[in-house]
C-alpha cells in the first residue's frame, strides 16, 4: 500500500522521522551565453560555454564567435546574423576575477545589464550567477551567466527548461517517481508544483491510473470527511447514493494535495489518521476501506515554521514528506525565460491560428517578436514565476492579433515599470560614463522603437524632436518617419506643436 503507515515505518523509524530534503550537489560552472531571443526562433535556448575565460584566455563575441549549440547537441554554429558585426566585442577576466565585456572595434549597439555599452563593463561573480542580459543590434538577446556542466540529463517529463535548477528537479523526479513514497513539493506560487506532481505520476507505475488534484485550503472542515473519504448512501439528507471521495476516486493512482499548508487543523487530524492506518471511513459507512493511493502534496509555506507556530501538525508533516523536492523560482533560472516564453507563445499563437507570424523573415525585415521586449522581460524579477510569465505571453498574443509586429500592452508596461527589474545587488561597474546618445553612424535601429516608447519620449520632452530623438537614440529624420508610420495624429502634431 503506497501510503500506509507500514510503508513509512519501513523507510524511517518513528524515532528518527524528519523531512528528507534533497539538496543539489556542488556544481561545476563556467562562464557562458544562452540565446533568449533570435530572429530564428529555433535557436532560442542554444548555449555557448566559454571555459577558456577561467584560464585567462580572452573570448570574442561577434557574428562568428563563440559557437552555440542546442543543449545536449554537438551541432555548433555562430550567431551568424548580418546585423552582428564580424568585428568582435571582447570578454576576459580582470585581476579581481570580474568578467569584463569591452567594446573594442565593434560598431554595433549593445545594451548590457540595462546600460548602453560605450567602452567596457564589469560583472562580478554574483551578477553572473543571476545573469546579465545582453541586447545586440536590436535583434538578438542573450544571457551572460554561469553555465552548469551537467553530466547526466534526465528525461524532461514535460518540464520546459535546461537551467541547473530545473535539471535538478528532473533528477529528483527520476529518483523518486518509481518508488511508493509520499513526496512533498516546496516552492513559491506559480513555480509549477502541479506540473512536477504530474511528472512524478507519469514516471511511476501508476501512470495509467487516475491523477486527482485537490486544493486543501478550499475544503471546509464541515465537509472534509465526505469530500476526502466519501459518504455512504443515506449518510445525510440528499445522499441518495454512495458518493466516493477523493481517496476512492484516485484508487490505484496519485492524489495531489495542493496548498497542504492551508489545511485546517480539524482536517489535518482526519488526513493524518488515514495516512497512518492506510484506511478511510466514508461518512455513514459501517466499516473502513483499505486504500491504495500515492500522496503527493505541495505548498509555498514554510511548514517547519507552521509546525513551530502550532498551525501544522508535525506528525502529518512527517507522513507527507518521505521525500522533498524544492522547485526553484523563475528568477533563479533566468536562462530558461526565452525557452519558456516561446514555448508558451507557440501554444497561444496556435490557439489564435497565427503560428505563421513566428516564422523566420528576411534579414532586413523586422521579426514579429521584439528582442528588446524579451530583454526587458528577462531582467524582470517575476514574483509570480512561470504562471505570471504565461499570463504575460497570453496578453501579448491576444493584443497583437492581426498585427505585423507584437504590440505594446499597457498592463505589461505597467508591470515592468512598477516591479523590481532585478534581484537586490550592485549594478555592473561601467568603466566610463555612458553616452547620452550614440556617436554618429551608430544610432539605434529605428525599427526597434515601439509606438508606446515613441509616444512616451515625445510626451516627456513636450514634443521637442531633438530631445525625443536623443532619448530614443535615433536620428531626427528617423523620428519623423516613425511619427508618420505610427502616430495617427502626427500631421496634426506637426501643425500644432513647436517642433524644434
Amino acid at each position: 500500500m503506497a501510503m500506509s503507515g507500514s510503508g513509512w515505518r519501513e523507510s524511517l523509524d518513528d524515532s528518527t522521522q524528519a523531512v528528507t530534503a534533497r539538496r543539489p550537489q556542488p556544481e561545476i560552472t563556467v562562464p557562458g551565453l544562452t540565446i533568449l531571443c533570435h530572429p530564428d526562433l529555433n535557436r532560442v535556448g542554444e548555449v555557448a560555454a566559454m571555459p577558456g575565460l577561467l584560464s585567462g584566455k580572452a573570448q570574442d563575441l561577434s557574428r562568428l564567435d563563440p559557437l552555440f549549440s542546442p543543449v545536449g547537441s554537438e551541432n555548433r554554429q555562430p550567431l551568424a546574423h548580418p546585423r552582428i558585426s564580424r568585428k568582435p566585442f571582447g570578454l576576459y577576466l580582470d585581476p579581481d576575477g570580474r568578467l569584463v565585456l569591452e567594446r573594442r572595434e565593434s560598431p554595433i549597439r549593445l545594451v548590457a545589464g540595462g546600460q548602453r555599452l560605450k567602452s567596457a563593463i564589469c560583472f562580478s561573480n554574483e551578477e553572473l550567477q543571476s545573469g546579465a542580459v545582453l541586447f545586440l543590434a536590436d535583434r538578438i538577446t542573450i544571457l551572460l551567466h554561469m553555465l552548469s556542466a551537467v553530466i547526466h540529463r534526465p528525461p524532461r517529463y514535460g518540464l520546459v527548461g535546461e537551467s541547473s535548477g530545473i535539471v535538478q528537479v528532473r533528477l529528483e523526479i527520476e529518483r523518486v517517481a518509481d518508488t511508493p513514497y509520499a513526496v512533498l513539493l516546496l516552492g513559491e506560487s506559480g513555480t509549477g508544483k502541479e506540473l512536477a506532481a504530474r511528472a512524478i505520476h507519469e514516471g511511476s507505475q501508476r501512470r495509467g491510473n487516475p491523477f486527482l488534484s485537490v486544493n486543501m485550503g478550499a475544503i471546509p472542515p464541515s465537509l472534509a470527511a465526505s469530500e476526502l473519504f466519501g459518504a455512504a448512501k443515506g449518510a445525510f439528507t440528499g445522499a441518495t447514493r454512495e458518493q466516493p471521495g477523493y481517496f476512492q476516486r484516485a484508487a490505484g493512482g496519485t492524489l495531489f494535495l495542493d496548498e497542504i499548508g492551508e489545511t485546517p487543523l480539524e482536517v489535518q487530524v482526519l488526513l493524518l489518521r488515514a495516512l497512518e492506518s492506510g484506511q478511510i471511513q466514508p461518512v455513514g459507512a459501517k466499516r473502513p476501506l483499505e486504500i491504495d493511493v500515492r500522496v503527493i502534496s505541495a505548498t509555498d509555506l514554510d511548514l517547519t515554521a507552521c509546525v513551530e507556530s502550532g498551525e501544522f501538525r508535525s506528525p502529518l508533516l512527517y507522513r507527507l514528506s518521505n521525500y522533498t523536492i524544492e522547485i526553484p523560482p523563475l528568477r533563479e533560472r533566468r536562462e530558461d525565460i526565452g525557452r519558456l516564453f516561446f514555448h508558451f507563445l507557440q501554444q497561444e499563437m496556435k490557439v489564435l491560428s497565427e503560428e505563421e507570424r513566428l516564422l523566420s523573415r528576411g534579414v532586413d525585415e523586422r521579426p514579429w517578436m521584439s528582442a528588446e521586449l524579451i530583454s526587458r522581460l528577462a531582467a524582470y524579477y517575476w514574483p509570480g514565476n512561470v504562471r505570471e510569465l504565461q499570463n504575460v505571453v497570453r496578453e501579448l498574443a491576444v493584443a497583437s492579433r492581426g498585427f505585423p509586429e507584437v504590440q505594446g500592452v499597457p498592463k505589461v508596461e505597467r508591470l515592468l515599470r512598477s516591479s523590481p527589474q532585478a534581484p537586490p545587488g550592485p549594478a555592473p561597474t561601467v568603466s566610463s560614463p555612458l553616452p547620452v546618445r550614440a556617436p554618429a553612424g551608430k544610432y539605434r535601429d529605428p525599427d526597434a522603437v515601439g509606438i508606446e516608447e515613441l509616444k512616451a519620449a515625445l510626451k516627456s520632452h513636450r514634443y521637442v524632436v531633438n530631445k525625443a530623438a536623443a532619448q530614443l537614440d535615433i536620428s531626427r529624420p528617423s523620428l519623423y518617419k516613425l511619427m508618420e508610420r505610427h502616430v495617427s495624429e502626427s500631421a496634426q502634431l506637426l501643425k500644432t506643436k513647436d517642433l524644434r
